[in-house]
C-alpha cells in the first residue's frame, strides 16, 4: 500500500483547508489614491532637474560651465550645464545617485528666486572675464501650471468630502459597503429576530407576571392562530404598552414574546430614532414599518418609548424638540393612519407612562396598557425559583424566607441578590450558598458595604445607639407602626445605622396608620432629646420623609382639617399651572400650618411613648452598644410580646 496521499489531499487523507485570502476593503482604494496624490505632488514637475544653491550657480557662471539659463514664470530658474563640463568629477558625483545612468540633456539644475529683475545684471557681472563664445544670456518662458491649479482646486473639496464621509460613518455605526455610511442615516436600526436568529427565552423564564402574561399570550396566540379571532369579527390589536417600575421585567417579557411568537420580531430603542439631523427620526420610523409590513405578521418592540413619545408642548417654540415631535408624529401616523398595518403589532415599554402623549395612548394605537408592577410575596418566591436554578444551594434553604426578606425588590434586584450571595459564599470559601449568604447579600445591596473601620467617637456611637433604640421602641409600642425585625449601628455606605421593619401588605392606608408610622420615624430624634437634652443632624433622613408624608396627607390625600377633601395631586403628569401653584397664597399658608401640626402631633406621641418606656429604651441602647446588632427577639425580651397581634409580613429596611 502506498503512503503517498491522493492528489489534492493532505497526508492524513483530509482535503486541504481552503486558502485564506484577504478580504477586499474599500480603504485600500482610498490608500492607493492618497499615495498617488502625494507622489504627484512630490514628483509632479517631471523635469528631473536637481535643486541647486545660488552659490553653486555663481561658481558655474564664473567658470563658463553654463550653457543655458531659463527663467520660468519669473520665479523658477532652470540651468543647463555644457556637455564637456558634465565630464568633471563634481557633476558625475552629483548625478551618480539618480535613477538615470547618464545625466539628462537638460535642464540639470533648478532653484527658486523671488524676482528676475536683478538676475540679468548679476549674470552679466559674473561673465565679465569670460570669452565671448562662453557668454550666455538669460531667457524667459511662461508655462501654465495646470497641476498646481488642479491641486489647489480639488484638495479642499476632497478634504471636506473625506471628513464628511468619516463623520457619517462614525455616526452611522461605522457600517461599510452597502447599507452603511451616509446612505444609511435614515434607515432603521432595529434588530430583526426570526427563525435564523431564534431567541431561547420563553414564558417559562418569566416568573411572577401572571396577569401580564395572560394579555401578552393572547397577542402571541392571535399571531399564531388569527382565524380563531377573525371568524368572529375580531381585529388584531394595534399595540400594547408595558408600564412599570425599572427592573420589573418589561424587556424580559418582550424577549419571551419574541421566543414564543415564532414570527419576525423587530427590537429597537426609542433613543435610536433620535439624531442630530432634522427628519432622520421620521425617516427611520417609516423604514421600520416598511420592513415590518414586508415581513407581516410580525412584532415591533420599542424599548424606552418615552424618549420619543413625550407629550408635545402647547407652545412649540418653547421647551420642545421639533425633531422629537416630528418623529412622534410619524409614529402616530404609522400606527393608525390612512395606511393599513395588517399583521403588525407594536409592543412598547416605559417606566414613565405619565409623560407620554395622549394621542399615543388612545385606542387604535396602544389598545392595551399592561401594568408590570413590583412583585408581591408569592411572585418573589417564583422569581427566586428561576434565579436559584444555576446556584449550588444548601438543601435546607427556605425560599419562602428569602422572599420575605426582600420586600419592594424588583425582579432585577432579586437576580442581583442571588448573584451577590453566590459571590459572598465563594469569597468565604464555601461549597454551597447558605441562608446567611443571602442575608448578607440583601444587607450589602440595600444598605451598602459595611464600614467597620469608619472612625466614630464614643459619644457619636452612643448617640446613634439611642437614636436607633428610639425607633425600635416606638415602632414596637404603636399599633399601626411597622414592628422592627433587626437594627444595627454598624455604618453601611453613607448611613450610620439601619433598621429592618416588618410592614403589612395593604392597598390603602388610613390617617391613623400614617400618624403612627410618622411617630415611629421621629422616635430617633425624640430619643436624642430625652436622653441628651440636645438633638443632632442624624435625623435628616427621618425629617425629610416625615415632612413629605405630612404635606402629602394635607395636599394630596385630603386628610387636612381646614382644606378637607381637596387634592392638588396631578396624576396625569400634565400640570396646567407650570409657573404657579394651583392654589392661593392663603391656601399655601394653611397647608404649611396643617403639615406642621401633623408633624408636631407625631413627635409628641413619640416622646410620650419613650417617656413611658424610658427604662426599656436605656436597656435597648446599651444592648446595641454592646452587640452592635439586635433582633426582634431582643425587643421581646426587653418589652415583652408586642401587644398588637398582626399576621407576619415582610421586613423592610430603613436607613438613618
Amino acid at each position: 500500500m502506498s503512503n503517498n496521499p491522493e492528489p489534492g489531499r493532505t497526508p492524513g487523507g483530509r482535503p486541504p483547508l481552503p486558502e485564506k485570502r484577504p478580504k477586499f476593503n474599500i480603504y485600500w482604494v482610498y490608500l492607493l489614491l492618497a499615495a498617488a496624490f502625494i507622489a504627484i505632488c512630490i514628483f509632479g514637475n517631471g523635469s528631473g532637474a536637481k535643486e541647486w544653491q545660488m552659490k553653486d550657480f555663481r561658481t558655474a557662471i564664473e567658470a563658463g560651465e553654463v550653457e543655458k539659463i531659463l527663467v520660468v514664470n519669473d520665479n523658477l530658474v532652470e540651468v543647463t550645464i555644457r556637455k564637456e563640463a558634465l565630464e568633471q568629477d563634481k557633476y558625475k558625483k552629483e548625478f551618480s545617485g539618480s535613477f538615470q545612468s547618464t545625466p539628462p540633456e537638460g535642464p540639470h539644475f533648478q532653484f527658486q528666486i523671488g524676482s528676475s529683475v536683478n538676475l540679468e545684471s548679476t549674470v552679466a557681472e559674473l561673465q565679465e572675464g569670460l570669452p565671448d563664445d562662453k557668454k550666455i544670456f538669460v531667457e524667459f518662458d511662461s508655462r501654465p501650471e495646470y497641476l498646481n491649479g488642479l491641486i489647489q482646486l480639488l484638495l479642499p473639496i476632497l478634504l471636506f468630502i473625506g471628513i464628511w464621509i468619516f463623520i457619517m460613518r462614525r455616526m452611522s455605526g461605522g457600517g461599510g459597503g452597502a447599507g452603511g455610511g451616509i446612505f444609511s442615516v435614515g434607515k432603521s436600526r432595529a434588530q430583526v429576530f426570526d427563525k435564523e436568529t431564534a431567541i431561547k427565552i420563553d414564558f417559562k423564564d418569566v416568573a411572577g407576571l401572571e396577569e401580564a402574561k395572560v394579555e401578552i399570550k393572547e397577542i402571541v396566540d392571535f399571531l399564531k392562530n388569527p382565524k380563531r379571532y377573525t371568524d368572529l369579527g375580531g381585529k388584531i390589536p394595534k399595540g400594547a404598552l408595558l408600564v412599570g417600575p425599572p427592573g420589573t421585567g418589561k424587556t424580559l417579557l418582550a424577549k419571551a414574546v419574541a421566543g414564543e411568537a415564532n414570527v419576525p420580531f423587530f427590537s429597537i430603542s426609542g433613543s435610536d430614532f433620535v439624531e442630530m439631523f432634522v427628519g432622520v427620526g421620521a425617516s427611520r420610523v417609516r423604514d421600520l414599518f416598511k420592513q415590518a409590513k414586508e415581513k407581516a405578521p410580525c412584532i415591533i418592540f420599542i424599548d424606552e418609548i418615552d424618549a420619543i413619545g413625550r407629550a408635545r408642548g402647547k407652545n412649540p417654540n418653547f421647551g420642545s424638540n421639533d425633531e422629537r415631535e416630528n418623529t412622534l408624529n410619524q409614529l402616530l401616523t404609522e400606527m393608525d393612519g390612512f395606511a393599513t398595518n395588517a399583521g403588525v403589532i407594536v409592543l412598547a415599554a416605559t417606566n414613565r407612562a405619565d409623560i407620554l402623549d395622549k394621542a399615543l395612548l388612545r385606542a387604535g394605537r396602544f389598545d392595551r396598557q399592561i401594568n408590570v408592577d413590583l412583585p408581591d410575596l408569592n411572585e418573589r418566591k417564583a422569581i427566586f425559583d428561576v434565579h436559584l436554578r444555576p446556584l449550588k444551594l444548601d438543601p435546607n434553604l427556605d425560599i419562602t424566607f428569602l422572599s420575605k426578606q426582600t420586600p419592594g425588590f424588583s425582579g432585577a434586584d432579586i437576580a442581583n441578590v442571588c448573584n451577590e450571595a453566590a459571590l459572598i459564599a465563594a469569597r468565604k470559601g464555601k461549597s454551597q450558598v447558605e441562608r446567611q449568604d443571602f442575608l448578607d447579600a440583601v444587607d450589602r445591596i440595600v444598605g451598602g458595604l459595611e464600614r467597620k473601620n469608619k472612625i466614630i467617637s464614643a459619644e457619636e456611637k452612643r448617640t446613634i445607639a439611642f437614636h436607633e433604640a428610639g425607633h425600635a421602641t416606638v415602632s414596637w409600642m404603636l399599633e399601626h407602626a411597622h414592628p422592627l425585625v433587626k437594627v444595627t449601628i454598624i455604618p453601611r455606605g453613607r448611613a450610620l445605622g439601619a433598621a429592618w421593619y416588618l410592614p403589612e401588605e395593604r392597598q390603602i392606608t388610613t390617617a391613623e396608620q400614617l400618624l403612627d408610622e410618622m411617630a415611629a420615624t421621629l422616635g430617633g430624634r425624640a430619643s436624642e432629646e430625652l436622653t441628651f437634652g440636645k438633638i443632632s443632624t442624624g435625623a435628616l433622613n427621618d425629617l425629610e420623609r416625615v415632612t413629605k408624608q405630612a404635606y402629602a396627607m394635607v395636599s394630596y390625600f385630603g386628610m387636612g382639617k381646614q382644606l378637607g377633601n381637596l387634592s392638588f395631586f396631578d396624576s396625569a403628569g400634565h400640570n396646567d399651572y407650570p409657573f404657579s401653584k394651583p392654589y392661593s397664597e392663603k391656601t399655601a399658608e394653611g397647608i404649611d400650618k396643617e403639615a406642621k401640626e401633623i408633624v408636631d402631633e407625631a413627635y409628641v406621641k413619640a416622646k410620650e411613648i419613650l417617656t413611658l418606656h424610658r427604662e426599656g429604651l436605656n436597656i435597648l441602647a446599651n444592648m446595641l452598644l454592646e452587640k452592635e446588632v439586635i433582633f426582634s427577639e431582643d425587643l421581646e425580651h426587653v418589652f415583652g410580646k408586642r401587644p398588637f397581634s398582626k399576621e407576619e409580613a415582610e421586613p423592610q429596611v430603613v436607613h438613618e
